[in-house]
C-alpha cells in the first residue's frame, strides 16, 4: 500500500496520518510501517519519533509501536462529541428487537471498554449495562473482540488477567486460542465469564482499513441465551456491526 497523495494538501499531516493508520491496521515494527506507508526510512523514523513524543504512539518493547494514550483519549472524546451514539442508536434498537435481548455499543479507553450506549431488552429478566460503564478488556465477549482485533498490546493485557468468576479464562494459551477463533469467525461469545449469570455475543465494527472502531454486543441471562449463544445470535450481531460500520464510512 502506497501513501495516498493529496488527501489534505498538507504533506506532513498526510504522512503522519498514514503512519497512524498503518499502526491501527496492524503494522507495528519500523520496517512494517515504512513498507505499508511507502515512505523513506528517514521520514518514517522522524514521524515515529514525533508521534511518540506527542503521545499519539507508544513503544511497547519488543512488540514495536502501538497507538498511544493521547490518541485513545481523543478517540474517547470523539465518541462523546461526535454523533456515534445517534448513528448507532437505531441499529442497537433493531438488534434488541430482533434478538429480544439487551444490546450495547463499546469503545476502548486505555485498558477498559466503555459502554457508549445500550438498549435494554423489553423482557422483565434482562441484563443492564449503563452508558458510561467501564468494563474490563480481559473478560466477556466484547473484551475478546477488542483483544482479538487490537493485537499490539494483547499479550500485556493477557498477562495481567484476573478471574472475575469461576468461568473467566486465565490461562494465556487458552485465551490466545479464543482470540484466534474470534478473528476467524468474526465474532466472540462469553458465558458467565464476566458475571456468573450473563452470556453475550459481540462483533467488531471495522473501519475502511480494517481498524477496529467499536464493538457491538448482545447480552442476556445465561439460562436463556444458552451454553453456545454464538450459534443463535452471531448472525444478527455481525449484521448490526456491519451496518454501523457502513454508516460510519467503513465496512465492506
Amino acid at each position: 500500500m502506497n501513501l495516498p497523495q493529496g488527501r489534505s494538501g498538507i504533506t506532513s499531516l498526510d504522512r503522519a496520518t498514514a503512519v497512524l493508520e498503518a499502526v491501527a491496521a496492524g503494522a507495528h515494527t519500523f520496517t512494517e510501517i515504512a513498507q505499508v506507508t511507502g515512505q523513506s526510512r528517514s521520514t518514517t523514523h522522524r514521524l515515529l519519533a514525533a508521534l511518540a513524543a506527542n503521545g499519539f504512539l507508544a513503544k511497547a518493547g519488543g512488540l514495536g509501536y502501538m497507538l498511544g494514550p493521547r490518541l485513545l483519549h481523543l478517540a474517547h472524546a470523539a465518541t462523546r462529541d461526535l454523533p456515534l451514539k445517534d448513528i448507532a442508536r437505531p441499529i442497537l434498537e433493531g438488534l434488541a428487537a430482533v434478538t429480544g435481548e439487551s444490546a450495547q455499543l463499546y469503545t476502548r479507553l486505555g485498558d477498559e471498554r466503555i459502554c457508549v450506549d445500550s438498549v435494554q431488552s423489553a423482557r422483565e429478566l434482562r441484563t443492564i449495562v449503563s452508558p458510561g460503564a467501564a468494563l474490563p478488556l480481559t473478560a466477556g465477549s466484547a473484551g475478546k473482540v477488542f483483544l482479538a482485533w487490537t493485537s499490539g498490546d494483547a499479550d500485556r493485557l493477557i498477562a495481567k488477567v484476573e478471574a472475575l468468576t469461576d468461568r473467566t479464562p486465565t490461562d494465556p494459551d487458552r485465551i490466545r486460542t479464543q482470540l484466534a477463533t474470534a478473528r476467524r469467525r468474526g465474532w466472540a461469545e462469553s458465558v458467565g465469564e464476566r458475571a456468573p449469570d450473563v452470556a453475550s455475543v459481540s462483533a467488531p465494527v471495522l473501519g475502511p482499513r480494517g481498524n477496529l472502531m467499536a464493538v457491538v454486543s448482545v447480552s442476556g441471562p445465561r439460562n436463556r441465551m444458552g451454553a453456545r449463544p454464538g450459534g443463535r445470535y452471531a448472525g444478527q450481531v455481525i449484521e448490526a456491526a456491519d451496518e454501523l460500520a457502513r454508516a460510519l464510512g467503513g465496512g465492506a
